[in-house]
């Protein structure tokens, strides 16, 4: 059963939920994240961790991420994405020649299904070097579960027995899953339930949970609200600062009304954190200041863009205060079903060029272990071509990255290369030999969560045979 802890939210954090859906579209809703009231208890920490969602919106081709480099697998993939003649691209099927500088050998000697050994897209050198370096590791055919499944068991209409994730397939719907483990309309994301525990941790509560690409279930908690911040520091509220219609006059008016005492219960109760929010604009501005990094990260490249302020905020953790934080960034365009291979390479470049500037920033700060990045997305994608591009899919391949990972390998089961072998729902749509739980549990523990607080966190993990995955030593 999915443990849903809203009700249990306070008379305050509701009010200011409903005062930031009311003031959608202005720069005030920002405000109403800036509050969070009454520390949870959590778990002992000593020292800095930080763990960063990478979330790619739309569903990315993981047939096209993580390619069958072997001749016999490599065989079944080209054939099945439309290839051209002698192991050339066409359709969706990139040309085997290409994968040869991004070719994958684990650090220690692993044997995959069907003897598989898998290239990453070509644009992706960044994390190839990572892997090779051991810094990065692949955990395949994850994605969301209620409890584990077979194929017969997927095909079963028994759903109290085997019960399915609401509404597969769907884009928002499982954009919210992965986030949340709940469809759509979710309020409070598993990285949001790690921030409960780990908020009393932290100086200032408000800066556990931080998102870099705007609003986020993920980093939403029951009493840890996420914090919004740009790629160029943290929001303001323009009119305060450039004045209001071209007066500042005005804009010191606007200060006064939103600031102001009220006797008013709710009036009062939107200045005290518009209060709030324009103290820690000043705060967290003044602590990123001095915060400057040697690492070059891409231009032209909005994930690389949100990942640097990530990494600028982790190097004034100190200033902050912030013992324990989640951070969530994201990129989308990966909804492929037209001109995937002229879309897709980009993007791919994009993640790996993000994320390797990311990772050499936290060496540079000398966090490397204490920062643990993982991708996800939306879902997978078919095996099969829809001529142009592929479908929505369920199960699909992610990286985890970071100084602690026991990177260089492979995590999990690799599935066959086919259409037609049991784990998959048709069209070559993987089902997850992994879930969520089980992933989100193993970077939780990493965390600081304990075992007796992963239900808390993953509500289904108990249905599943580990809670740890072996991603860290």
């Amino acid at each position: 059963m999915h443990i849903d802890k809203t009700n249990d939210i306070t008379r305050r954090v509701m009010m200011r939920r409903a005062l930031g859906l009311a003031m959608t579209g202005t720069a005030l809703p920002l405000a109403m994240n800036l509050a969070a009231f009454g520390e949870a208890a959590a778990f002992d920490n000593s020292d800095y961790k930080a763990l960063v969602c990478v979330f790619l919106y739309g569903g990315s081709d993981h047939n096209n991420t993580l390619i069958p480099y072997d001749l016999d697998n490599y065989d079944r993939y080209h054939a099945i994405r439309g290839g051209g003649p002698g192991r050339t691209a066409g359709h969706i099927a990139v040309a085997r020649a290409d994968l040869s500088a991004t070719a994958l050998t684990p650090l220690a000697s692993q044997t995959l299904t069907d003897d598989l050994r898998y290239a990453l897209n070509p644009q992706m050198t960044g994390l190839k070097s990572l892997f090779d370096a051991g810094k990065a590791a692949i955990q395949l055919n994850v994605g969301p579960l209620m409890t584990p499944l077979t194929l017969a068991q997927f095909n079963s209409p028994n759903r109290v027995l085997y019960p399915l994730p609401p509404k597969l397939f769907s884009h928002n719907d499982q954009q919210s899953v992965w986030q949340s483990l709940a469809s759509e309309g979710s309020t409070i994301g598993w990285g949001g339930r790690i921030g409960d525990l780990a908020m009393s941790s932290n100086n200032r509560s408000i800066l556990t949970c931080i998102s870099a690409a705007g609003n986020a279930v993920f980093v939403s908690g029951d009493q840890a609200l996420q914090y919004q911040i740009s790629p160029n520091g943290a929001v303001a509220i323009n009119p305060l600062q450039t004045g209001l219609y071209g007066s500042q006059a005005a804009g010191d008016a606007l200060r006064t009304l939103i600031t102001r005492t009220s006797s008013h219960v709710l009036e009062d109760e939107f200045t005290r954190v518009t209060r709030r929010s324009i103290e820690m604009e000043g705060i967290v501005n003044a602590a990123l200041s001095p915060v400057s990094l040697n690492t070059a990260f891409p231009a032209n490249n909005s994930l690389a863009a949100q990942m640097r302020i990530v990494a600028r905020l982790i190097g004034a953790r100190n200033t902050l205060g912030a013992k324990r934080q989640v951070f969530f960034v994201s990129l989308g365009g990966f909804d492929n079903h037209d001109l995937l291979m002229e879309n897709h390479p980009a993007l791919m470049r994009q993640v790996s060029d993000a994320m390797t500037a990311f990772y050499n920033a936290t060496v540079e700060l000398g966090v490397a272990n204490k920062v643990t990045a993982f991708t996800a997305s939306d879902f997978g994608r078919t095996l099969s071509s829809n001529g142009n591009g592929s479908d929505h899919g369920w199960g699909s391949h992610h990286f985890v990255v970071g100084g602690a990972v026991n990177g260089g390998r492979y995590f999990g089961t690799a599935p066959h290369i086919s259409i037609i072998s049991d784990d998959q729902v048709g069209q070559g749509r993987l089902l997850p030999s992994t879930s969520v739980d089980q992933m989100g549990a193993t970077l939780a523990r990493w965390f600081g969560v304990s075992n007796s607080e992963l239900p808390t966190v993953l509500p289904n993990i108990g249905r599943f045979g580990s809670s740890n995955l072996g991603y860290f030593s």
